[in-house]
Parts: structure tokens; sequence; C-alpha cells
């Protein structure tokens, strides 16, 4: 589904389709996460983009990024239409500079694999050189009056250098190895850069979601001001109030203007973060889908430890590391294969030609192939201790990736615990702030109703007020932050754009579970 826009060679299209169709087909099946909002339309998408950070594997993801070439291009936001959470990241695959790096990077690893390939093939160099040459030597005189002959010699000989490697005891195999781990690396790195691509386009897009809900808030809550500085100004028509009792309420009115005001600065940065996420020049000027009613994340389909796992197995970080560990080991192959000789052949044919001159005498000219070949060991016998630093360093390198990998995999666990937990705690503050605001909404009519019947002052009115407007702001942020907890969760094991079920479940909608 997602991606950045890309050109590639024809004659490579039918490798493309073949190496690109399971990314295709993983994207259609799993990445709508449902909490990702019901309006995901994978095959359409999916279409658009070649290299999807979808791909189902780091392999497959180099794979497409080393056959296409991103282009840049600027994101077309248009002011008048009502973007979706998936039309965003679609949009951030195609425009975010960070997808590009991170496929140029890729594409740089898979070139890397071209080049250390090459050391099977031999090496061929035409050559073709063309000059004039003038010789003296010394002759005796009786067999040349001037006691000396000179010769003059042009030639043109063009010819074919040849240089082959035989055996090297598994030196390029190593090295090809190391290059492929790299290549893996790169392809990891690219689907790292798109799931964390669509995880900062969701967590602003949520964000602008909050600041839109709360700002509608502080709007409902001024309404309840307004109401409630009605009533107390009817009440001192009716001299049952007194002007103390207004202008607090008056007071607390102004307070709403103020948090509204406040609320509305903010949803307006909010677009402007959203829209820098996505890849276009910041600006306010974005509309998103207002999602009020979609349902929310309900309840965990999997145990913890089968997040971990999931987690460990899929995240590409992980699998990066991984191959960083794969390489290193090569390196040791290659560090080792220097102490071992290398058999090599070297050859030239040429045509060469002459026609020389001389000052006394005749000389024949000539048009003939020369050649040469041979057959070489080469062996270091000593080198001031290069190839046993090389080999140290090597060793050293494989030990510190082993040791990145144990960090990586114990961050990863920790991220799992620590979004498993916090998904729990905002799915029970979900249900709290409902009861908040049921309880609350309840409490101000009660209050207002019977400080119209002068049962209670306007203290407890008030009171009550800024009760139902917390209860409003604590509905907001618990609603936004279980949605953007279900979508870390999903991040931090490595599910984002990816084909998996996802780990969380959806409330029931129109009598039926999702």
């Amino acid at each position: 589904m997602l991606g950045s826009m890309a050109q590639h060679d024809p004659h490579d299209s039918s490798l493309l389709r073949g190496a690109c169709a399971v990314a295709a087909r993983g994207a259609a099946a799993g990445l709508a996460l449902p909490f990702l909002l019901l309006t995901l339309s994978t095959p359409a998408l999916s279409a658009q983009a070649p290299c999807a950070g979808t791909a189902p594997s780091p392999a497959a993801a180099a794979d497409c990024t080393a056959r296409n070439t991103p282009v840049a291009t600027v994101a077309p936001l248009d002011p008048n239409h009502t973007y979706s959470l998936t039309e965003l990241i679609d949009l951030a695959e195609h425009n975010n500079p960070r997808t590009r790096i991170a496929w140029e990077q890729a594409k740089q690893r898979a070139n890397a694999l071209g080049v250390e390939k090459s050391a099977y093939f031999p090496l061929l160099v035409f050559q073709a050189i063309g000059g004039d040459q003038r010789t003296i030597s010394p002759f005796p005189k009786s067999l040349e009056p001037q006691g000396f002959n000179m010769v003059e010699i042009p030639i043109i000989q063009p010819g074919l250098n040849l240089q082959y490697l035989l055996f090297d005891f598994g030196t390029r195999s190593a090295r090809v190895d190391a290059a492929l781990a790299d290549k893996i690396v790169g392809g990891a790195n690219f689907v790292q850069a798109n799931q964390e691509v669509a995880f900062r386009v969701a967590t602003a897009y949520y964000r602008l979601l909050t600041a839109q809900e709360r700002l509608q808030a502080t709007r409902e809550t001024l309404k309840t001001g307004q109401t409630t500085q009605d009533a107390a100004e009817a009440q001192l028509a009716n001299g049952r109030s007194t002007i103390p009792d207004v202008l607090n309420a008056k007071a607390e009115t102004s307070q709403d203007v103020f948090d509204m005001e406040s609320a509305d600065g903010d949803e307006k940065i909010a677009r402007v973060e959203l829209v820098e996420q996505v890849g276009a020049e910041p600006t306010p000027n974005i509309n998103i889908d207002a999602m009020s009613k979609a349902p929310l994340p309900e309840t965990l389909t999997v145990s913890i430890e089968e997040l971990i796992e999931r987690a460990v197995a899929g995240r590409p970080d992980l699998a990066a590391q991984a191959a960083e560990i794969r390489a290193a080991e090569d390196r040791i192959k290659v560090a080792k294969g220097a102490y071992k000789p290398r058999i090599t052949l070297t050859a030239s044919g040429a045509q060469t030609s002459i026609w020389p001159t001389a000052d006394y005498g005749a000389l024949g000219r000539a048009s003939e192939p020369t050649w040469s070949a041979i057959l070489g060991v080469e062996w270091r016998v000593f080198d001031g201790g290069a190839r046993r630093n090389l080999l140290e360093s090597a060793q050293s390198q494989k030990r510190q990736a082993q040791d990145e990998y144990t960090e990586r995999h114990d961050r990863a666990t920790r991220e799992v615990w620590t979004a498993y937990i916090a998904f729990r705690t905002a799915l029970k503050k979900q249900q709290a702030a409902v009861a908040l605001m049921e309880a609350a909404n309840e409490s101000y009519g009660a209050s207002l109703e019977a400080y119209k019947y002068g049962v209670k002052n306007l203290i407890d009115v008030v009171t009550a007020e800024r009760q139902l407007a917390q209860a409003r702001l604590s509905g907001v942020s618990a609603r936004s932050q279980l949605f953007l907890e279900a979508v870390d969760l999903e991040f931090v094991t490595g599910n984002l754009l990816r084909s998996l079920p996802p780990a969380t479940k959806l409330e029931p909608k129109d009598g039926a579970a999702k």
C-alpha cells in the first residue's frame, strides 16, 4: 500500500512484479489495522507503491529497493479534501524524505553486493598504444662509417589485458556473504523507516483529532458556562441571587472563553505538525475525517508472551542487527583469508605493428600477434601486523554486534511490556472517563436545577460545571490515548504495516463484533 514513487528499468518489470507481489498481498491482508480506522483501501494504494513498507521480509524490501529509484515529490495536499489516516500515511510514504533516505541507503548496500560479486569475474582491459622511438647505438666503424647506428621505430599496438583471480581460499565468498548481509540490513532499515513514518503520521493524526475534540469540548463548556451565567442573572432578577454570584459566573464564562481560544490555537498547531509529518510544506490548511463514531479498541487478542515473541520475530531493527552479526562473522573470514595465498592468472594479447628505419642498412617491417601468460602465486609473508590487527578488529566488531543485539532485544521486550501496560491502562481510563462523564453531567444538571429552585447556591453549580468540563477533557484524552496506545502496540511489536492479525479487537458495532 505504502511507499515512495519510483522509476525502474522496463526490462526489470517482470522481476519487479514477482518480487513485490508478496508485499502487495501482505498489505491487502493486514495493513488495515482495525483501529487505524476502518477506511483503509490497501489494494488500490499498493499498485502505486512497488517498494512498500509492507514487504513481508527485509530481503524482499532489499530486492525491491535495489531495482527501483525513489523520486522526490511534494505532497499535493488539497485544502478542500477531507483526508483519512490511510491517505495521509500513503502521502507520507511517497513524500517524506526519511523514506527516500532509507531507500537510497538500501540501494547503495545492494550495489555494494554487486561490486563484491564482480570479483568472481575476470578483469579485461582494452589498451591501444601508438608511438615513435629513436635510439642510437655504438657500432664498429668497419661496419658503420659513422661509428654508430640510429634506428627509428614507429609502433602501433592494440591489445587486451586479462587479470583473473583463480583461487583465494574463500575470501571472495566471505566478502559476498558480508555484502549480502549488509543488503538485508538495508532492507530492514527501509521497512523500519516506513514503519516509523507511518507511526509518526498516525501519532500526529490522533493528536490533531484530540485537539479538535478538545476544542469542541471547550465550546460545549462555554455553552455550559453561559447557561450558568444566564441562570445567575435570572436569579438576580428574581431577587434570589447576588451580584457577586453573577460576577463569579461571568468570571467562569471568561475562563471558558480563554480555554476555548487556547484550544483553538493548539488545534491549528497540531494541523501544522501533521502536515510536516506527511512531508508537505507545513501549513494549517488540512482537513481530516472526524472519526467521532469509530469503534474503540476493546481488548487484547494475544498474550504478553505472544506479543514479545512477535516483536522478536518481526521487528525490523532486530532483523537488521541479526544481519549485522552475520556480516561481522563474514568479515572475520575475510580477515583470516588474508593469511592464505592467492592464485592469479595474468595474460595479454596484442597486434604489434612496427616499421623501423635506420640511417645505414635496411630493417624489416612487422605486424604480428604478440602475447604473454603468467600464472602466479601470491602469499604475503610479512606485513608488520596488518592482518593480525584486521582480524582482531573484525572479531571485536562481531562481539559488538552481538552485544548490540542483546541490548536491542532487551529494549524491544521493555517497549512491548510498556505498550502492553499502557494499553490496558488506557482501556481502564477510557472506561472510567465514560463513567466520569455520566456522573459529572448528572451532577451539573441536578445542581443547576436545584440552584434555580433556590436549594443550592452558585458555588455548588460552578463546582459541578468545573467537574463537567474536566470530565469532557478527560474523555477526549482517554479516547485518543486508547487509539494511540493501540497503534504503539503494533509499532513496538513490528506489526505496523505488516500482515499479522492486530493485537487488539474493536468493540462491537451495530451488534456485530469486529
